[in-house]
């Protein structure tokens, strides 16, 4: 456990043990990780060299202040375990991340429940991973295939042996291949093209994702003699298009009509969900070009459930959040002024169906990602 001292010195972001993100309501109340991968967010909390992982509070007290978050909804909130600022799987903080998954499972929770792993995940941690009874668990691996250790120490070889346990293994969790972050040149050459699709013959789903690149990394990255693997930070992930298009082009088998390109995401929350056949919890399939690579069955089961909320309701929760402005309900979203990440989630989850800042938008095609590596500011080609 943290020392009162130790706590003194800390950020305050880093001592708010949750946090909204877009694909769950974020538990974190370990911190410190020895991986010492650079590009990992913890540089945001300036705690990167803090490497032996400590408790902030017990485990039992940050489920119970999980459970009365303002935002937590039993049943309909997704949540993510560790995913911030350690690492789950690690010796020390593996029994608190089981103690957790069991405290949400005795309550009943069906609520989705995410688990980031590089890690070690053994047939013993299986067995326990599938004694959960309610939850809807899904284990997602990280594997970046990078093999430059002063980028990334850890062996990618330790993800990968973890993603074919966990999925040898699965009866009642879902494992998914979490491929990221993808950087042109530095990971996505022929070589890594095919490792990620062996690879994805042992996972339910597979998610493909850019690098969240801020100012913090680029300094660590400076300060280290790194290779700037961008010119420019961004506040979104970075995914170039002409590096979707070269994955897309490797997996695409047209003549499997089903599923063109296999068990393939660019969401995280959509390879979720489709692993557990579960529509898409954040309504990605409002916009339409999200899901050009989705496969039919799992596309029909996202339009099922996928329905306009009515603009009155929308509107009264949105100004209890705090939205200012004109809200509006589009063909794809959800569009609020004045609210920050945490009550559009919110919003998101509550209604299954995408919430956008009006002045943050997400242009046509870039899905969500920073501008850099496209032609054109609204993703469409330069004429």
């Amino acid at each position: 456990m943290l020392t009162p001292a130790q706590l003194a010195v800390m950020k305050p972001e880093l001592k708010e043990v949750i946090e909204y993100r877009k694909s769950g309501l974020s538990l974190n109340h370990i911190v410190g990780c020895p991986l010492d991968c650079t590009y990992c967010v913890r540089h945001l909390f300036e705690n990167f060299d803090m490497k032996v992982p400590r408790a902030i509070m017990s485990d039992t007290d940050a489920v119970k202040l999980l459970v009365g978050h303002p935002y937590f909804r039993p049943h309909t909130t997704p949540i993510q375990l560790f995913n911030r600022a350690t690492e789950p799987m690690l010796p020390i903080v593996k029994p608190h991340t089981f103690a957790v998954l069991q405290d949400l499972d005795d309550r009943g929770l069906t609520n989705h429940v995410l688990v980031i792993t590089r890690w070690r995940v053994s047939p013993e941690d299986c067995a326990v991973l599938n004694s959960f009874q309610n939850i809807r668990l899904t284990v997602l691996v990280t594997h970046s295939g990078i093999d430059n250790a002063a980028i990334e120490p850890v062996d990618s070889n330790i993800a990968a042996a973890s993603l074919r346990t966990l999925y040898e293994h699965a009866e009642r969790y879902r494992t998914v291949l979490y491929w990221r972050p993808i950087v042109p040149g530095l990971n996505d050459s022929q070589a890594h093209l095919e490792r990620a699709r062996e690879l994805s013959a042992h996972a339910h789903a597979t998610v493909f994702t850019g690098l969240f690149f801020r100012q913090q990394m680029a300094d660590y990255y400076e300060a280290h003699g790194l290779p700037m693997p961008y010119e420019d930070i961004a506040r979104r992930k970075i995914m170039p298009e002409l590096a979707e298009q070269r994955i897309l082009d490797f997996f695409h088998k047209p003549e499997n009509s089903a599923a063109p390109w296999g068990n393939l995401f660019r969401k995280t929350s959509c390879g979720v969900a489709f692993a557990h056949g579960l529509p898409d919890y954040n309504g990605h399939v409002g916009v339409r070009e999200l899901c050009d690579i989705c496969p039919v069955a799992q596309l029909g089961v996202c339009e099922k459930a996928w329905i306009k909320p009515d603009l009155a309701v929308v509107t009264a929760e949105a100004r209890r959040l705090g939205a200012t402005g004109t809200v509006e309900v589009t063909d794809r979203a959800i569009i609020v002024e004045g609210l920050n990440e945490p009550p559009r989630y919110s919003l998101q989850h509550g209604f299954g169906y995408q919430c956008h800042d009006r002045a943050k938008p997400h242009h046509h095609r870039q899905h969500g990602r920073a501008p850099i590596g496209w032609e054109a500011e609204n993703g469409t080609p330069v004429v």
